[in-house]
């Protein structure tokens, strides 16, 4: 029994939200829909009067709007082009697969606790076409790994095309996540300790190999002294940077200063203008020899003994380390993943992924021979012949994205755009060409309909036009009006002049001050020369602010309650909220109440004829589009406490 009732509530409170709270005109508006705007902008009490004066509130909104609509507001320029910018403004955060995204900062969380010491062979393509001498390469390091003579040292100099392996045999030293290309850090993640991977890139071939992994140290403050080496240094000039650099070391354990010899010393032009310091870096950055001395330091405040790398001779100082996240939910810690993730090439894999997505939801192929495509292409882009049977034309159809045909010629525009591979190393086959076309094509169909794929876009953008629907009918229909009107306004004030009346008052300058030290000295020379309140003002003209008028009693500042007679200065009220401070000189006392001029009142009235120009035409707007509340739901609500 209590199974079914708890079932017959699930249903009724699923009911309730399908339904409407109200309607106006042929429009209505949801439950879900009232409740998120109700939530989102009520933020003072959460009582049932609220809630219904909320309602209230909303139902004149919406029906504004409407008006606005039905007036063809929203194809007025300024508000389609304050759209179209927003539009390209929020764009950017909708244009990778969220979820896609969370993998990779978890998968980077998890990468980032180890660094891997690896080696590498690099073969460049473009003088190993057809990869002969990367299998020569492959087959030794197979030979090696089944107990060979030699070393993978040894290999990557006879073999490696990068020149630093002629030096350091393909020694990389230690990385950690986001120190390599996307697609060789995960051949270098993938591959066990002593093992090696291969990997085929854009530009050529890699061997990888796994020397070894540890925890990751974390990420180091530093500063340095960098004495550099000048261009082809011979033996002599290098011995003399290290005689220079032994000196210093020297000043500096007896105590020098080290930001100071880093500024006049230094040749890391950036550091040196920082007095040395560096920005923080991980394990991978650097030089190896450069991050194995930093990383020795002890404490913070320590410092290396001269070392030499490629660059010249270094003097390194920490400042401070911070330690890998420990745990991948800290908000702080994978606010600043993200980002690295969204800054680094692999955020690449969530764009090809959205596109696939969008494919898969739209794509239609027509019927074409792809080979006779590619052969047309060819014969087009390089001016020679087909070497088959053409039958295709630029208007011919090749696929659809939902309504959008794309043909020949879209295609030939891509492929003769973008047929060059972005590092310089050549042509790209027409297949890749393709693949790419393809995913440039969902994503640019994506963006023009993404109101149709993401509802939270859809939803932001439309509060964003109706918002500027409301302000532009609100302007001409009341707040312009009722500030330039001058005949209506001062109409309205000689038919409610007994609205307005003074009650006990006072000519009086009220001073805000920034704090609570500035308010009690300002106050202190006030007393010793009340009169001289402007000139005074003006000396504290960074602390102090004042306003001068008639004010009502109630309007001005009396924590200690003083009888506010003419030439009394308020006791310092304090703002613990803002830590502000204000208090008031009085100027005249008026003890009994009187009648407000039109010009002492002009602000309240203003006030007042814009709440009744827009009470009374919201009326009209109700009689136009007929208002019907459901009483029922509304009831159901406040029952349950929505509010």
């Amino acid at each position: 029994m209590k199974k079914l009732m708890t079932a017959f509530f699930v249903l009724l409170s699923f009911t309730c939200c399908a339904q409407s709270v109200f309607y106006y005109g042929n429009d209505s508006v949801s439950v879900k829909d009232f409740l998120k705007a109700y939530h989102k902008n009520n933020t003072g009490q959460k009582t049932e009067k609220a809630f219904r004066d909320y309602l209230d509130l909303y139902i004149a909104s919406k029906l504004k709007v409407h008006e606005a609509q039905v007036r063809g507001y929203d194809t007025l320029p300024q508000l389609v082009s304050d759209l179209d910018n927003l539009r390209q403004q929020i764009m950017p955060n909708y244009l990778t697969d969220k979820e896609g995204t969370a993998r990779l900062v978890d998968e980077a969380f998890i990468r980032g606790q180890k660094d891997i010491h690896l080696a590498h062979i690099f073969i460049f393509a473009a003088t190993d076409p057809g990869g002969k001498k990367f299998d020569e390469a492959l087959a030794a390091v197979k030979k090696l790994q089944a107990g060979g003579p030699g070393s993978f040292a040894d290999l990557a100099k006879k073999y490696s095309d990068d020149p630093s392996a002629k030096d350091n045999g393909g020694d990389l030293g230690w990385l950690t996540v986001f120190s390599l290309p996307y697609e060789l850090e995960n051949l270098a993640y993938s591959t066990p300790v002593g093992q090696t991977g291969t990997y085929v890139s854009k530009v050529g071939f890699h061997i990888f190999k796994n020397l070894g992994e540890r925890k990751d140290p974390g990420r180091i403050r530093a500063a340095q002294i960098l004495l550099a080496f000048p261009p082809n240094s011979s033996a002599s000039t290098k011995a003399s940077v290290k005689k220079l650099a032994d000196s210093l070391y020297n000043v500096l354990v007896k105590g020098g200063d080290f930001e100071k010899l880093a500024s006049d010393y230094s040749n890391d032009v950036l550091s040196a203008a920082a007095n040395g310091q560096m920005q923080e870096f991980g394990v991978g950055q650097y030089d190896p020899e450069f991050e194995k001395q930093a990383y020795s330091l002890s404490r913070d405040g320590a410092f290396t003994k001269p070392f030499m790398t490629s660059h010249g001779y270094h003097i390194v100082k920490r400042l401070g380390k911070t330690p890998p996240p420990s745990n991948k939910n800290d908000k702080k810690a994978r606010d600043i993943l993200q980002t690295r993730v969204e800054q680094s090439d692999r955020i690449n894999t969530t764009k090809t992924a959205l596109a696939k997505k969008i494919l898969k939801q739209v794509y239609k192929k027509d019927v074409f021979d792809q080979h006779e495509l590619f052969a047309f292409s060819d014969s087009i882009i390089n001016y020679r012949p087909a070497g088959m049977p053409i039958t295709i034309k630029y208007t011919t159809n090749l696929f659809q994205l939902g309504d959008r045909p794309y043909t020949v010629s879209d295609w030939m525009n891509y492929a003769q755009t973008f047929r060059y591979r972005a590092d310089g190393s050549g042509i790209k086959p027409y297949e890749q060409i393709w693949d790419e076309f393809l995913n440039a094509s969902a994503m640019d169909y994506y963006q023009s309909h993404l109101e149709y794929f993401n509802e939270e876009f859809k939803q932001q953008l439309s509060e964003f036009r109706e918002g500027n629907l409301f302000f532009e009918i609100m302007q001409r229909e009341v707040w312009g009006p009722s500030q330039t009107d001058s005949f209506a306004i001062e109409g309205y004030y000689n038919a409610h002049k007994s609205n307005y009346v003074w009650k006990q008052s006072a000519d009086a300058v009220i001073f805000y001050a920034a704090d609570l030290a500035s308010a009690n000295t300002f106050s202190a020379q006030l007393k010793k020369a009340p009169r001289n309140w402007k000139e005074l003002v003006s000396n504290f003209s960074e602390k102090i602010t004042a306003d001068s008028a008639r004010f009502e009693l109630n309007q001005i500042p009396n924590p200690s309650r003083q009888a506010l007679r003419a030439g009394t200065i308020t006791a310092v009220s304090f703002n613990k909220a803002d830590n502000t401070a204000s208090f008031a000189y009085i100027i005249r006392n008026y003890d009994k109440p009187g009648p407000r001029s039109f010009a002492e009142a002009r602000g309240l009235v203003v006030n007042d004829y814009q709440k009744d120009l827009d009470a009374r035409w919201v009326a009209q707007l109700k009689q136009k589009y007929p208002v019907r509340v459901n009483e029922k739901v509304v009831a159901q609500l406040v029952r349950e406490k929505k509010y």
